[in-house]
């Protein structure tokens, strides 16, 4: 069975679409937070992990937004086709903006073809570290 899925992409019931290309082309990570301390040799961090399965390049435009302030817009990203690319949150920039550490925000990522989002946090602030992986939520 072949369709339309809501990105306008022709795809058949498993997902798969024109060019190889599997995913969603809008996701919303709800959690974020840069730890604003590290303790041994590895530092605290956030990063967005995008798969792009499809031969396409995929142009991202990722929207941070935060509970006190008006949004990081229009922050461009390229994950080129068949590739992957772990993007740190902490170089994001916009406007000569970036996230602050210890702030807490969400992230939109937007992209022309779909895609595959996992965001990781990794949290030194203990010698105990902690190591949290989750897949994003797809809306499109």
């Amino acid at each position: 069975m072949v369709g339309t899925n809501q990105t306008n992409v022709t795809s058949d019931t498993k997902g798969n679409s024109a060019g190889g290309a599997k995913g969603h082309t809008y996701w919303v990570i709800p959690d974020g937070y840069i730890p604003p301390d590290s303790s041994g040799a590895l530092e605290s961090h956030e990063s967005i992990c995008v798969l792009n399965t499809g031969t396409e390049d995929a142009e991202l435009e990722i929207t941070i937004f935060f509970e006190d302030r008006d949004p990081l817009e229009q922050v461009s990203a390229r994950v080129p086709g068949r590739r992957t690319k772990h993007i740190r949150t902490a170089s994001l920039q916009a406007n000569g903006e970036s996230i602050p550490l210890g702030v807490p925000y969400a992230i939109t990522v937007s992209s022309n073809v779909p895609i595959i989002v996992q965001y990781s946090r990794l949290d030194t602030t203990q010698p105990e570290l902690a190591l949290m992986s989750v897949v994003a939520f797809p809306i499109a």
